[in-house]
C-alpha cells in the first residue's frame, strides 16, 4: 500500500535544489510554493517590471502562477490556467518562465535568494457555494427583471415612502405600478406586512393600480393565505440563480473588454 505525501518541504534549498523540486512539483501537476527575494518581468498585451523584493510565488496544479507580496490579497503578477513552463538556473539565479499562448503572454519570475519551497499533493473535492445578499437579489432583479416576471420594467430601487424604502419599484407588461419586497430567507408574515404597507402608501397617489410582489426563496408557513387576503403575489427566486446572474454578467464585461 503506497502512502501519499501531501506536503514536502525545502527549507532554505540551494538554487539547483530549488530547481529540481520545482521542476518535479510542476511536472506532476502539483501545488508548488517557493518563498524568497525576487523579481517578474511581464509582456503581453502590456508590459511591466517588479523590482526585487521578498515574495511568495504560487502554482497551482492547473498551471495558474501568483506572485504575492507580504501585504495585501491580491497578487502583483499572475497567469491564467494552463500555462507552459520553462524553469533554469542562470548565474545562480533560477528563472521560472510562465507561457500563456492565446493571447501570448509571458511572465518570468527570477529568484536570487529561497527561503522556502514546499510543494503539495492536494485533494479538493468539496463542492463552493455562494449565496446572494439581499443587495445581490436586488441588483439581478434590476438587470434581469424577467426572474420575477415577463415584461416587468424597473423604474428605480430604494423608493422612500413613509412607511421605508421600496427595494424595486416599476411597471409591469399590463402597465400597472408593481412594488417588490426582497427576503434572502425564508419570508414571514412582517415581510408580507411590510409590502402591504408600500401598496397603501402609493395608492393614495398613484394614477393607476399597484400590484405587490414578495420575492424570496420561500415563505413560512400561512404566509401563502395572507398573501391571497391582502391581495400581494409571490414569486420564489433563489439567491443562487441571482448570484449565477451577476457571474455572468461580470463575465461577459470580462469578455468584451477583451
Amino acid at each position: 500500500m503506497s502512502h501519499r505525501r501531501p506536503v514536502v518541504v525545502h527549507k532554505n534549498p540551494t538554487i539547483d535544489e530549488a530547481l529540481g523540486a520545482v521542476k518535479a512539483a510542476i511536472s506532476g501537476q502539483k501545488t508548488l510554493i517557493v518563498a524568497g527575494n525576487c523579481w517578474v518581468d511581464y509582456s503581453g498585451r502590456a508590459r511591466s517590471t517588479l523590482e526585487p523584493g521578498e515574495r511568495i510565488l504560487i502554482v497551482k496544479e492547473d498551471h495558474s502562477v501568483l506572485v504575492h507580496r507580504p501585504k495585501g490579497y491580491e497578487p502583483v503578477n499572475w497567469q491564467p490556467s494552463g500555462c507552459i513552463f520553462h524553469t533554469r538556473t542562470k548565474n545562480g539565479t533560477l528563472v521560472l518562465r510562465a507561457i500563456r499562448r492565446k493571447p501570448r503572454e509571458t511572465m518570468t519570475v527570477f529568484f536570487d535568494r529561497i527561503y522556502l519551497v514546499s510543494v503539495f499533493n492536494l485533494i479538493d473535492k468539496g463542492q463552493f457555494s455562494l449565496y446572494a445578499s439581499e443587495e445581490d437579489m436586488q441588483k439581478a432583479i434590476l438587470l434581469q427583471p424577467s426572474v420575477v416576471e415577463e415584461g416587468l420594467r424597473p423604474i428605480t430601487y430604494e423608493k422612500k415612502v413613509e412607511p421605508g424604502f421600496i427595494d424595486v419599484y416599476g411597471i409591469d407588461k399590463d402597465g400597472k405600478m408593481v412594488v417588490i419586497e426582497i427576503k434572502r430567507r425564508i419570508a414571514g408574515k412582517e415581510a408580507a406586512l411590510q409590502l402591504a404597507k408600500y401598496m397603501e402608501s402609493l395608492k393614495s397617489t398613484a394614477n393607476r393600480e399597484v400590484r405587490g410582489i414578495l420575492v424570496a426563496p420561500q415563505i413560512a408557513k400561512g404566509v401563502q393565505s395572507l398573501l391571497v387576503t391582502l391581495g400581494l403575489d409571490f414569486r420564489r427566486l433563489d439567491p443562487r440563480k441571482c448570484t449565477e446572474i451577476l457571474r455572468e454578467i461580470e463575465t461577459k464585461k470580462l469578455a468584451d473588454f477583451f
